[in-house]
C-alpha cells in the first residue's frame, strides 16, 4: 500500500467507538453466564453431533479488575465473501490482545481456511494493522471459501495449530464459515487439542442474525452503497422517463438487502422472496404482479420505473425450489456421469429423463440460458450459484410477454423499455461506514475478551446496536445454539440456520404499508454516498431495518 487516497488518510485517524464495558475497563471483564441453551431446531441430532459444545450458556461481560495474564498466540482467518469492516475486526482483536498482555501475538492465515490447512500465515503487528484500519476489503490477509470437512483437513489444521503454538483461533465469516468454526471447536475438544475457537458474524446478506446476534457486519455499508446507486438510477429514471430499470441485488438466501434498500430508496416495486414463498406464487404470477404496476403507471402517463429483485428469488418460487432440490440431489448422485456428457444437449436430455414430472415441466418452461445456469457447478457448500442466474433478465422477458398479451386484449397501450443491472461486488469491499467500523472493532475486541475468559465454541456478540455505541453490550453466544440440520450435497448436515425476512416483523410491515404509494407515484429517495464526517445522525446511523426491529 504505497499510495493511499485522501479518504484513506483521513479515515486512518478515526478511532472506533466501543461498548462502555470496554471503553471504561479495556478487556478487563468478567464473563457472566446464564442457563444452558438449546439449538434452534433438531436438538437431538445437534446434541449428539456436538457432545462437548452443546448446551453452553450465553455469556455477557461485566467490569473486572486488571490482572496478570500469560502470553497467548492467536490465529485469525477471513472466510467466505468479503464484507466491509473485516480489517476492523482484526484491529479489535489485536488491540484487545495487546491490552491484555503486550507479549500476545496475532497471526493472520492467508487466503482463508486453506491458509490454515496449509500453514501459510503472517504476523499481524501494530504497524501492519495501522495500514488497514477503517478500510474496506479483506486484502490484509485475503479470504477463501475452502471448507474444512475431511478428517485429513481437520488433522492438518490441528498440526498447524501445534506448529504455530496457537492458543486460540478466530474465524471471521458467515453462517457456513461459523458452522466450520463450531465443527473445529468440537473436534479440538474431542481430540484434547487445547485451542479455543471463536467466531465473528460476517455477511452483507444480513441472514446471520437471531435473538442474540442483531446484525452481521458489512450489511450496513453494503446496503448504503447499493442504495446510493439505486437512488441515482431512480433520479435518472425520473429525469428521462423512458426506461424501466430491473435491479438484482445480492442476497442468496434471504431478502434483507432488498428490503433495506427499498426502505432507503422507495422503488416502484420490490420483490421479497420470503413473501413469494409464503404466497406460493408462480413465476407467471410474479411477472403478472410487476406487469400490473407497469400497466397502471403507463395509464397515468409514466412509462418508467424501478424494480428491485433479490439475488436468490428463483429459489423461493415453489415450483423452482422443488426443481432445484431435485437437481441438487440428482447432480450430487451422478456427478461423474453428468460431467462426462460431451454436450449441453446431452446434459439437458439426461436431466429431463431423471426429473419428476412436475419438476421436468418447470425445467422445460425456463429459457435455455436459465436452464444452463441452473446446471452450473455448485458452490463449495452445495448451493446453486444463484449470483450467476440472471433473474432480472428472466423477469423482463416474462413481463414483456404478459404485456404483449394484454396489448392484444386491448387492456394495455403503454411503452415498455427495460434496462437490467446487478449490484453485487460494488458493495462488498467499500470503506466501512461509521456503524460498521465501530461494530466490527467491537466484535474483534469481544473476541479477544472471550479468549481471555477461556471460552470456545462461541460467536462474539454485540447487542443494543440501534442505540449509541456507548450503550452496546458485549458477550458471546454458543455456536450450537444457532444450529439446525439441512440438506447439503444430498445429505443432512448440521449448519447455522439462516435468518429470513420476518413477514410479521416491523421492517416488512413498514414496507407493506408504503409499497402501493411507491408503485403509483414517484416517491423516490436519494440517499447519496456514505458520509464519514459530520453529524452523528447522518454518519453513525444503523440500518433502517435494525432501527425498526429494535423500536
Amino acid at each position: 500500500m504505497s499510495e493511499v487516497s485522501i479518504l484513506e488518510k483521513l479515515r486512518a485517524g478515526y478511532h472506533p467507538k466501543l461498548p462502555a464495558v470496554f471503553a471504561e475497563n479495556g478487556p478487563w471483564v468478567r464473563a457472566a453466564t446464564g442457563e444452558p441453551t438449546r439449538s434452534v431446531a433438531d436438538a437431538a441430532a445437534i446434541s449428539k453431533l456436538f457432545p462437548n459444545t452443546y448446551g453452553l450458556p450465553v455469556v455477557t461481560f461485566e467490569p473486572d479488575v486488571k490482572r496478570t495474564t500469560t502470553a497467548l498466540t492467536v490465529g485469525v482467518i477471513l472466510s467466505g465473501g468479503q464484507a466491509p469492516g473485516g480489517h476492523n475486526v482484526i484491529a479489535g482483536i489485536l488491540d484487545g490482545l495487546e491490552a491484555l498482555n503486550p507479549d500476545n501475538r496475532l497471526l493472520g492465515f492467508l487466503g482463508g481456511p486453506s491458509g490454515l490447512i496449509e500453514d501459510r500465515c503472517i504476523r499481524i503487528a501494530p504497524d501492519l494493522a495501522a495500514l488497514y484500519r477503517n478500510t474496506g476489503g479483506f486484502d490484509m490477509i485475503r479470504s477463501g471459501r475452502t471448507k474444512v470437512e475431511t478428517e485429513e483437513q481437520f488433522r492438518a489444521v490441528a498440526q498447524t495449530c501445534r506448529n504455530r503454538g496457537l492458543n486460540a483461533l478466530v474465524v471471521i465469516g458467515g453462517d457456513d464459515s461459523n458452522t466450520n468454526a463450531c465443527l473445529l471447536a468440537e473436534d479440538f475438544l474431542q481430540n484434547n487439542i487445547d485451542v479455543q475457537v471463536i467466531g465473528c458474524p460476517k455477511t452483507i446478506d444480513g441472514d446471520l442474525k437471531n435473538a442474540q446476534i442483531e446484525a452481521s457486519f458489512g450489511f450496513a455499508t453494503a446496503t448504503r452503497v447499493y442504495s446510493e446507486l439505486i437512488g441515482n438510477i431512480e433520479r435518472d429514471a425520473n429525469s428521462a422517463q423512458k426506461y424501466w430499470h430491473f435491479i438484482r441485488l445480492m442476497g442468496r438466501s434471504a431478502s434483507h438487502i432488498t428490503l433495506e434498500c427499498a426502505l432507503q430508496t422507495h422503488p416502484n416495486v420490490a420483490v421479497i422472496s420470503e413473501e413469494v414463498a409464503a404466497e406460493g406464487l408462480t413465476l407467471r404470477e410474479l411477472a403478472e404482479g410487476i406487469a400490473a404496476v407497469v400497466r397502471d403507471r403507463a395509464a397515468a402517463g409514466m412509462n418508467f420505473g424501478v424494480v428491485l429483485i433479490p439475488e436468490g428469488l428463483i429459489e423461493f418460487v415453489p415450483e423452482i425450489k422443488t426443481l432445484i432440490g431435485e437437481l441438487s440431489d440428482l447432480l450430487a448422485a451422478n456427478a461423474g456421469l453428468f460431467k462426462s456428457l460431451s454436450s449441453t444437449d446431452e446434459q439437458l436430455q439426461f436431466i429431463n429423463s431423471k426429473l419428476g414430472r412436475e419438476s421436468s415441466q418447470a425445467f422445460s418452461s425456463l429459457p435455455h440460458n436459465i436452464q444452463l445456469q441452473l446446471l452450473m457447478d455448485r458452490d463449495p457448500h452445495g448451493n446453486v450459484q444463484v449470483s450467476r442466474i440472471e433473474t432480472e433478465k428472466l423477469l423482463v422477458d416474462m413481463v414483456k410477454a404478459v404485456l404483449r398479451e394484454w396489448r392484444g386484449a386491448g387492456t394495455y397501450s403503454g411503452k415498455f423499455s427495460a434496462q437490467t443491472h446487478f449490484f453485487g461486488y460494488e458493495g462488498r469491499c467499500a470503506p466501512p461506514c461509521n456503524f460498521d467500523a465501530d461494530y466490527c472493532y467491537s466484535l474483534g475486541y469481544t473476541a479477544a475478551a472471550l479468549i481471555a475468559a477461556g471460552k470456545t465454541g462461541y460467536m462474539a456478540a454485540v447487542r443494543g446496536l440501534a442505540g449509541p455505541a456507548a450503550q452496546w453490550t458485549a458477550g458471546g453466544v454458543p455456536l450450537t445454539m444457532m444450529m439446525n440440520m439441512e440438506r447439503r450435497h444430498g445429505e443432512d448436515r448440521p449448519v447455522i440456520r439462516k435468518a429470513l425476512v420476518d413477514l410479521g416483523g416491523k421492517p416488512f410491515a413498514e414496507f407493506a404499508n408504503r409499497r402501493s404509494e411507491w408503485a403509483a407515484g414517484n416517491c423516490y429517495l436519494y440517499p447519496g454516498p456514505i458520509q464519514y464526517f459530520g453529524a452523528s445522525e447522518l454518519c453513525d446511523r444503523p440500518p433502517l431495518t435494525l432501527e425498526l426491529e429494535c423500536g
